[in-house]
């Protein structure tokens, strides 16, 4: 693993003469940006359905939708709605009948009384232990697996192609001139 305090220091960004920023000087993304944290993967759309995709073959896509339905109740405006979301989190990952049971310690405590009266951090204990339990299992699985490292290939494909490489050199162009 490189480190990246370089990215910290990088001089003020450069463009490519078209207002592009010129690839040697982004900000990491994609996969590089995912495999610095779980975090950063969890902020990525896309690395988020690879990281699902991933979790499915492993038995264990719950975890990561449980954390996902924890980070939408928290927006979540008004009591009413609360409570409908917090029932219908509880029955699909916490309630001994839930279809996509998460594994969590002390589920049991948490009883469907206090569905009544909910807050948005009400399931933060549980959904930290889920990202914990992602954090410290199934991630470093997923950075060394097939979904991760072919979406890695393409990556670089990409940035190898032949437009990647025209932008480049008229970057070069016009910086070395």
């Amino acid at each position: 693993r490189r480190c990246c305090l370089f990215h910290f220091f990088s001089p003020p960004e450069i463009n490519d003469g078209e207002g592009h920023p010129s690839s040697s000087h982004q900000a990491l993304k994609g996969t590089s940006k995912w495999a610095t944290s779980l975090e950063n993967l969890l902020e990525d759309p896309e690395g988020v359905k690879r990281f699902r995709e991933f979790l499915k073959k492993e038995f264990s896509e719950e975890n990561v939708l449980f954390w996902l339905a924890c980070e939408e109740f928290k927006k979540t405006q008004g009591k009413k709605q609360m409570q409908e979301k917090a029932k219908e989190i509880y029955m699909t990952f916490l309630s001994s009948k839930a279809s996509s049971q998460v594994n969590v310690e002390g589920q049991s405590r948490l009883s469907e009384t206090i569905l009544e009266t909910p807050h948005p951090l009400m399931f933060q204990k549980l959904q930290d232990q889920i990202f914990n339990l992602m954090k410290y299992d199934s991630y470093s699985r997923f950075l060394k697996s097939d979904i991760f490292l072919n979406h890695k290939k393409s990556e670089e494909q990409e940035e190898n192609s032949p437009e990647a490489q025209t932008a480049a050199k008229r970057a070069s162009r016009i910086y070395n001139t």
